[in-house]
């Protein structure tokens, strides 16, 4: 048990793959997405579904820092810098991740799509990551 003081993080996300050779069972994908961004055919919009569990989330923060990355190789991001490291906690003003369960409704989306024509602050792409999209409400989906 954490005592006072002390940081608690599921291991899920304290082991959370950091490049897409750590996605385990994805190996297709991982292939595909460093194919596209090796060749700069790179698609708007990207749809991760399957099973909980399997690295969607995962991915597409990875997807996110190779994008953004300025020492990225190959496809792979630094993981290192402050971009990669911004990315990885959650807190990169132009990766945004939305949770779909919390922020479900039509107001939501609408401020969502409000920001979507800033353009992004520090990084080459700004992305959209939206967690569990399938909990939107029909209105949102519209």
């Amino acid at each position: 048990m954490a005592t006072s003081g002390s940081h608690y993080t599921v291991l899920a996300r304290r082991f959370r793959p950091q490049a897409f050779d750590d996605v385990v069972g994805q190996e297709h994908v991982s292939r595909a997405l460093r194919n596209a961004i090796r060749a700069g055919r790179v698609a708007h919009a990207y749809l991760f579904t399957g099973a909980r569990g399997v690295g969607k989330t995962s991915t597409a923060r990875i997807l996110a820092k190779a994008l953004n990355c300025p020492n990225v190789q190959d496809g792979v991001p630094c993981n290192d810098c402050e971009i990669c490291d911004g990315i990885s906690a959650g807190n990169d003003v132009d990766v945004l991740e939305i949770d779909g369960a919390s922020n479900r409704g039509i107001d939501d989306i609408r401020s969502l799509r409000a920001n979507v024509g800033v353009r992004s602050m520090r990084t080459k792409y700004k992305l959209y990551i939206i967690d569990e999209v399938h909990m939107l409400t029909r209105e949102a989906f519209n």
